[in-house]
């Protein structure tokens, strides 16, 4: 399903975009940028296309013609549901902040009814695993059950990750940006509650009612850039003595860096620095890579810590 029109309403513009795609898929982006050009020129409010054409002059070296490909994405799609914004920050075109909240929904949105096939057998994802091995490590050594009244599953997606801890749980809560990732949670039958929303407004909003004695977040940091803030809202959220077990991809280096990928990777020094400046107590943070990329272990960190 395609939440983005790849339809100029132009027939002719049309036709060059389907030809530049497919060179662009056989690796000839040169002629595939021809193409994308040849298009905008027919159809200038195509943002799709100008979105196409930013990727192939990045392919082939034009760093300058693509970020003013990726600017008028920006420009025709104020809400940048392609990601340009993504590329100008990984162009070094603009500072490295938080991605767009559309741009997350409408990618995971369409990635909804794929996700657990793709995740699971093409890219090896086993975060679920490893967080689980974490938190009852973490809780063998402060001498504590593995057993959890309250859970919060922060960007829950399918559920991969509350299918991994929900014989352990009491009570399951779940929470994704992606209504349609929320609808494949839900038919689960996992969660004994599940709401759509932005991670933030959502930590915001549970502050005033709910304590949770174990959160997690499965391969959801990868989407914000500064942790300071979300995890000072998890610990908020905490009950005395709660976990916080989350993972992150990562790199050598002390900051933030938005990825190839457009995930962004922590340094670890970032992360210990969030979890410090939050007043959380750091009981285990591992390099552990959570997926493989083209039979790659991307690098990854798991991260346990306690209120």
């Amino acid at each position: 399903m395609s939440f983005l029109s790849h339809s100029s309403g132009n027939l002719i513009a049309d036709r060059r975009y389907a030809f530049g795609q497919d060179y662009a898929q056989r690796g000839d982006h040169a002629a595939a940028a021809d193409l994308f050009a040849q298009t905008v020129e027919v159809a200038p409010g195509f943002a799709a296309a100008w979105f196409a054409l930013g990727e192939a002059r990045d392919r082939i070296g034009e760093t300058e013609a693509a970020i003013e490909a990726f600017r008028k994405v920006q420009e025709l799609d104020p809400q940048d549901r392609h990601g340009a914004g993504l590329h100008l920050m990984r162009l070094k075109a603009d500072a490295v902040t938080d991605m767009p909240r559309d741009y997350v929904r409408t990618l995971f949105d369409q990635y909804a009814p794929r996700f657990d096939e793709a995740l699971t057998q093409k890219l090896a994802y086993r975060g679920p695993e490893l967080l689980f091995d974490a938190v009852s490590r973490a809780c063998a050594g402060t001498k504590r059950p593995m057993k959890f009244g309250s859970v919060l599953d922060l960007g829950c997606g399918t559920g991969l990750g509350g299918a991994a801890f929900r014989k352990h749980i009491d009570w399951l809560v779940g929470m994704d940006l992606s209504p349609l990732m929320v609808e494949q949670a839900r038919g689960k039958d996992l969660y004994d509650r599940l709401a759509v929303g932005d991670i933030p407004e959502f930590l915001k909003a549970e502050k005033a009612s709910a304590h949770y004695h174990l959160v997690l977040a499965a391969d959801v940091f990868t989407y914000l850039a500064d942790l300071n803030s979300v995890i000072a809202d998890c610990a908020a959220v905490l009950e005395p003595k709660g976990m916080l077990a989350f993972t992150v991809e990562t790199y050598h280096g002390d900051g933030v860096i938005l990825g190839e990928k457009l995930r962004y990777a922590h340094g670890t020094a970032h992360v210990r620095q969030a979890i410090e400046a939050a007043g959380l107590q750091l009981l285990l943070i591992e390099e552990k890579s959570t997926r493989n990329d083209g039979g790659v272990a991307v690098p990854g960190l798991v991260i346990v810590a306690m209120k």
